[in-house]
């Protein structure tokens, strides 16, 4: 059971991010502001749902938030300012988007960089502690899975439709084989050391 809110007086927004350990690809973050009394027993930290469910909460979560956006931080920016930061400036630019200002931030991890007057409350787990990080988490990695399936359809030798980005066996192998593209993030090992791809696919 998730909590609906930390402060019943505040706007609160939730705030995730999707991809931080990817090897290609931008890191995707959303922030999400629910209504008090939102209530949804599907939802869930994103990485606990299947695909399917994601997709379904997406419209359902859209449609009941008082506002919700998308920010979006490109593996070139990744590679300037390191993953860490990267996040942080994917969730500022998500929140500077919402058309309802908030008045405290929930914020998915044990870190954040403080958004300008909003005071923040970081949660480690947030995603399955609290609806509004958890409506967040639904909506980077929907759109970022979404990001990286256009993405396959130029590279598709390294499996993105599957992997998304993360490295598999999969992913790496094709590294190996073909190089890096202009969507890797070259600041990450991209190869490990030492592989071993027997018994392996995905």
């Amino acid at each position: 059971m998730l909590f609906p809110y930390l402060h019943k007086e505040l706007t609160e927004a939730g705030c995730d991010e999707a991809g931080r350990g990817c090897l290609a690809g931008p890191v995707f973050a959303a922030a999400v502001i629910l209504p008090k009394d939102f209530a949804c027993e599907a939802l869930n930290d994103s990485k606990q749902l299947s695909e399917k469910q994601r997709y379904e909460l997406r419209p359902l979560i859209e449609q009941a938030a008082i506002a919700w956006a998308v920010g979006v931080v490109s593996a070139g920016e990744i590679d300037q300012i390191n993953i860490l930061k990267a996040s942080f400036l994917a969730m500022h630019w998500a929140i500077g988007q919402l058309n309802v200002q908030p008045e405290h931030l929930l914020i998915d991890g044990n870190r954040f960089k403080p958004y300008p007057n909003i005071p923040h409350t970081c949660v480690v787990k947030g995603d399955g502690k609290y609806l509004a990080i958890a409506a967040a988490s639904v909506l980077a990695k929907t759109y970022r899975d979404d990001y990286m399936l256009e993405l396959h359809k130029a590279h598709p030798r390294y499996g993105w439709d599957r992997n998304k980005g993360y490295p598999t066996v999969r992913h790496r192998r094709a590294l190996m084989q073909y190089g890096a593209t202009v969507h890797h993030r070259m600041s990450f090992q991209l190869l490990q050391p030492q592989l071993s791809f027997e018994g392996f696919d995905e």
